[in-house]
């Protein structure tokens, strides 16, 4: 498996809400910044996106899809500028039927889904801000847009499990597309391609409990310890075995976070000795014993939980 697909299937979308919306002319909706990843297609019509800062508004069109990263609001209209609603305020006002037969109406998916581990997080903090994707790019969307409003469009059983899977599909096409053309892209992304440091990185990533050593990665390269260091460092900015523990404590903290193992199985899991190395490990990294920081992830995501259903469209 390629470390792209690694970090993805780490992140796979779970609770992706969807909805169609049917509009006409004036019509706009505002979406809050607390939206970790908002995907927005036009199925007919035609419409706008935007944010607060001038210049950055999107045509939205049919056979497109625009991903939005969370941070600050933004805005989507039958126009640039116009006036824009609540959601709950645009559901009421846009409830009425018969409005798919009027050809003068916007027909548009909106989706959103949040992630609760750092794999998923650090992939979307490499996206840019806004990003649309055509068909022309990828001639998979135009299938996957067309899924979408299928689906949507009556209720049926398991439906929350297929558009949390066509969310994923979008995400896979719109970070293999934004990371093969970006001069941003992730260092381990680039560096994944190097033939000196590829295998390495691909050790590492899957099999982390692994006790790993500079010798024995560069073996795996082909390299000397000497060089495998100096050419790894060059690559992703830092030295091998420092790598290797980050990538160790962002498993244990998406495993903390889901609850899926106990502490003396994330110690096995992600390559310490014991559950005591695994804390002293965690602690001199966050400051914080896992127990404690886990207590407090928890506690925050709950509270962050509550916000938003008492306000969904902040």
């Amino acid at each position: 498996m390629d470390l792209l697909s690694d970090h993805l299937l780490r992140a796979r979308a779970t609770g992706a809400v969807f909805a169609r919306t049917v509009a006409e002319p004036p019509w706009g909706l505002r979406l809050g910044g607390a939206i970790q990843l908002s995907v927005h297609t036009v199925v007919r019509g035609r419409g706008y996106l935007w944010l607060d800062s001038p210049g950055s508004t999107v045509e939205l069109i049919p056979g497109s899809v625009t991903l939005v990263r969370g941070g600050p609001n933004h805005y989507i209209g039958h126009e640039p500028g116009a006036e824009c609603l609540e959601p709950e305020e645009f559901r009421a006002r846009h409830a009425r039927t018969g409005l798919a037969e009027n050809p003068h109406a916007t027909v548009f998916l909106c989706g959103a889904y949040r992630f609760s581990g750092d794999v998923g997080s650090a992939l979307l903090d490499a996206l840019p801000q806004v990003m649309t994707l055509s068909s022309a790019d990828d001639d998979p969307l135009r299938e996957v847009i067309t899924l979408l409003s299928r689906e949507l469009v009556r209720t049926e059983p398991a439906q929350q499990i297929v558009l949390d899977r066509l969310l994923d599909l979008l995400l896979v096409l719109a970070v293999r597309a934004d990371f093969r053309r970006s001069a941003t892209a992730p260092r381990w992304y680039r560096a994944a391609a190097d033939p000196r440091l590829g295998p390495a990185l691909q050790a590492m990533h899957e099999n982390a409990a692994h006790p790993w050593t500079v010798p024995e990665l560069a073996g795996i390269s082909g390299l000397s310890r000497a060089a495998f260091a100096r050419v790894f460092r060059e690559a992703l900015g830092q030295a091998p075995m420092q790598y290797l523990t980050e990538w160790r404590m962002t498993l244990a903290r998406d495993h903390l976070r889901a609850g899926d193992l106990t502490l003396p199985q994330i110690s096995d899991a992600v390559g310490y000795s014991s559950p005591f190395a695994f804390a002293a490990a965690f602690r001199r990294h966050h400051a914080e014993p896992p127990g404690t920081w886990r207590q407090r992830e928890r506690a925050a995501a709950a509270a962050e939980a509550r916000l938003l259903t008492t306000h969904p469209g902040s």
